[in-house]
């Protein structure tokens, strides 16, 4: 009589027999993605500069991939560990394009090289039917565009081509990309007539400054008008002037001939003065002495001043005239913009959080950036204000969020920094359940901690005087990239927020320390730091972010009850993935965690020591890592 095992058993093998293929062509396929980028990089090598030093951790005999982990600079990569995506951006790179090694990636779908200084044609991209994103925009890019160079791509969602030297017709393929939602070929040298899109998701269609002509489609009425600026033929809503009726002058034109005009008649005025005064005086002033020049020395201004913030003060150095009453940018190397771009921007209101609103801002000529809005930052006078924002300004990490500008009243203050498109951490901890999103696992989640850890070392040695260096640091203000490397923002805010807001809304002023009376210190940002290790390894929210002022049961104390009864198998989040093999780790980790979020601050890790364990934790416990 046969048994459940042996009726199994037949079973069992067939599914190993299945299994153990796909296993290999998996690896197979992820060497075959580094064979394929290899000869990629070898190829640009030849025709463009900059690509050994922009993409030195692309070795042979290493994979790109694992599972959707990065592992190479620029590389997109899907679950299965397939390179979804290359994303050369913002690298220095220079000469001609060619993509055609790219054809060997069978589901490339997104291709980037934007902002860089490629020159010559745009590379064959009718190669590559399964794409969905082109970014080619901010490079030197010439000639025309082929009209069929997007026939077929029916998956295809956004071409940014914006900020070359593009001339000739719109291509007319694009007509056809059913699934077309966002086209910006800004600041270019396009002319002809705009095709007449179809496409119902179509919604950002950027035209501007360009040579196009002729009547805009009916249904880009209710587009920006400023996309379709620049373009002296052009006409019909959502421009000011019909199609064939003459052209109006606009009003701050005919404003500036009438002030030129006043300007040169003062100017004959002043000269006809001058002129009749040198004929009035005497011969003999001609011989009068002349009077020797003052020296005057220039005032040196230290720029790597790093005062401390006054509360209330006005004591810092003198706002420049200039800078008052205007959005006022900390780094010369940004594409400006002004109040008014922002409020003539596509805007999308991102939420309302503790300090005030947020929005999302498509300029349309530059980037997505978002736009917080805070009323209780007035804990600075102006001037101290100001320096304080030029001191943010000057700090460099790659996983913090720069401030980008800055515009101060004494009612509220904006603060503008770039649009981080894959959200934030406690969306996928917390939000994305029933979305196409996929958990994260355990390797991501130690590249964020890691991460966070570096950016705040960073913070708390570049601004030694600042009491909390960060202040507020919790999974919502964590974002992530694409490849999931962890951006901090809202950061070294607590010298320009009013006092009692801070004390009631900021995370570091949550810590045991302040709520027992006291008052914060870098040791709350340690506290911070690990309670938020623990919403990472656990998947839990921490209670303590919702209370005003106080903690009560709150996430540490919950783990602390759960590890003394040796249950820690119950502590990690069960969504968490990749974690085979890797439970010895994870439980260093969630030590570590454990130990900066010690409610005694004497007690409480430092957080050198805290970064220094961190960075020696693996993927692994036999010592593998996928970083």
């Amino acid at each position: 009589m046969a048994t459940p095992w042996t009726l199994l058993l037949p079973l069992l093998l067939l599914l190993l027999t299945f299994a153990a293929p796909r296993q290999n062509s998996l690896a197979s396929a992820a060497a075959d993605a580094g064979d394929v980028l290899l000869q990629f990089k070898e190829a640009l090598s030849s025709s463009a500069s900059g690509v050994d030093a922009a993409l030195k951790n692309w070795i042979p005999g290493s994979s790109p991939c694992r599972a959707n982990v990065t592992l190479w600079s620029g590389v997109l990569c899907n679950l299965d560990g397939r390179v979804r995506g290359v994303q050369l951006e913002n690298m220095s790179l220079a000469g001609t394009l060619n993509t055609d090694a790219l054809t060997g990636l069978p589901v490339l779908r997104t291709i980037s090289f934007k902002n860089n200084s490629f020159e010559g044609a745009i590379p064959d991209l009718s190669k590559f039917p399964g794409l969905r994103s082109i970014y080619l925009s901010m490079n030197r890019f010439s000639g025309e565009v082929p009209g069929g160079l997007f026939v077929g791509m029916q998956w295809l969602k956004k071409v940014h081509l914006s900020r070359n030297q593009f001339s000739g017709p719109i291509p007319s393929s694009l007509e056809h990309a059913p699934r077309l939602l966002e086209i910006r070929l800004d600041n270019n040298q396009f002319d002809g007539r705009i095709p007449n899109f179809r496409q119902s998701g179509l919604w950002l269609v950027n035209l501007s400054n360009n040579n196009l002509e002729g009547p805009i489609p009916r249904r880009f009425k209710k587009m920006n008008p400023g996309w379709f600026a620049g373009n002296d033929d052009l006409c019909g809503a959502p421009l000011s002037y019909e199609c064939g009726s003459p052209r109006r002058l606009s009003p701050v034109f005919i404003v500036g001939i009438i002030l030129i005009c006043i300007a040169i008649l003062l100017v004959a005025i002043g000269l006809f003065f001058i002129f009749c005064r040198r004929r009035k005086q005497p011969k003999e002033s001609a011989t009068l002495p002349t009077t020797q020049p003052v020296k005057t020395e220039p005032v040196q201004v230290n720029r790597a001043d790093q005062r401390p913030v006054h509360a209330g003060g006005g004591s810092g150095k003198k706002v420049p005239k200039e800078e008052q009453g205007r959005l006022t940018f900390v780094k010369e190397d940004r594409v400006k913009f002004n109040i008014q771009d922002l409020l003539k921007a596509s805007a999308e209101v991102l939420g309302s959080g503790s300090f005030g609103s947020s929005y999302k801002a498509i300029l349309s000529d530059g980037p997505a950036v978002v736009v917080k809005r805070f009323k209780e930052m007035n804990g600075a006078g102006r001037e101290d204000f100001y320096e304080h924002m030029r001191r943010l300004g000057r700090l460099s990490h790659p996983n913090l969020l720069p401030l980008v500008a800055y515009y101060y009243r004494r009612e509220e203050k904006l603060l503008v920094t770039d649009y981080v498109f894959n959200g934030s951490l406690a969306h996928l901890l917390h939000g994305s359940q029933g979305s196409s999103v996929p958990p994260l696992d355990w390797p991501s989640r130690l590249k964020i901690v890691k991460g966070v850890g570096r950016a705040l070392a960073y913070l708390h040695e570049e601004l030694p005087v600042l009491i909390v260096p960060h202040g507020h640091l919790k999974s919502s203000n964590v974002l992530l990239t694409y490849s999931f490397d962890p951006i901090l923002s809202d950061y070294a805010l607590v010298p320009v927020m009013n006092k009692s807001h801070a004390s009631q809304i900021m995370v570091a002023f949550k810590s045991p320390e302040c709520t027992g009376g006291g008052k914060p210190s870098k040791k709350s940002d340690v506290w911070s730091f690990g309670i938020l290790i623990l919403e990472i390894l656990t998947g839990k929210f921490p209670a303590n972010y919702l209370k005003q002022g106080r903690v009560g049961t709150d996430l540490a104390s919950w783990v602390n009850s759960v590890v003394k009864e040796e249950k820690t198998t119950c502590v990690f989040d069960a969504n968490m993935k990749g974690t085979e093999g890797g439970e010895e780790e994870m439980l260093k980790l969630l030590r570590v965690g454990l130990a900066c979020s010690e409610a005694d601050a004497e007690r409480r890790c430092e957080l050198e020591e805290a970064l220094a364990k961190i960075e020696e934790l693996k993927e692994y416990d036999d010592g593998r890592s996928v970083q």
